[in-house]
């Protein structure tokens, strides 16, 4: 169910409720509801909360276990390419990346895909 995805996409991430009820538009407690599964979000609000995680529609009804909107396979092609938009500060903390497992590497990408969504955030605010 979504509620389900949605909260395991929000720990992952470690963004709020409010924040993805601010993002969205919505009432913290109607992102409460919808993580209860107590509430169903609309068609629209669905393809916000797969935008804000960067995730597919398909995913968050259930449809595939891929969660990565990007079509690449290759999860060091992928892996690359958040890194690569977060900048070079974040390319120097991971120097050992060639000897990372690809659930390693995708756990770094979750990671770094939730620190790019926070800087947007942030830039958003000012």
């Amino acid at each position: 169910m979504i509620g389900d995805k949605l909260k395991s996409l929000r720990k992952i991430k470690n963004v709020t409720q409010k924040d993805i009820a601010d993002y969205l538009g919505v009432s913290p407690s109607a992102i409460g509801l919808y993580e209860q599964n107590r509430r169903e979000p609309d068609l629209e609000t669905v393809q916000k909360i797969a935008d804000f995680f960067n995730v597919s529609v398909d995913y968050l009804l259930g449809r595939t276990n891929k969660r990565n909107v990007d079509t690449s396979d290759d999860v060091d092609e992928r892996l690359h390419k958040v890194m690569q938009e977060l900048g070079p500060d974040i390319l120097l903390a991971f120097y050992d990346l060639p000897n990372m497992t690809d659930e390693e590497k995708e756990n770094v990408i979750t990671l770094l895909e939730g620190i790019k969504a926070k800087r947007e955030k942030q830039k958003k605010k000012e």
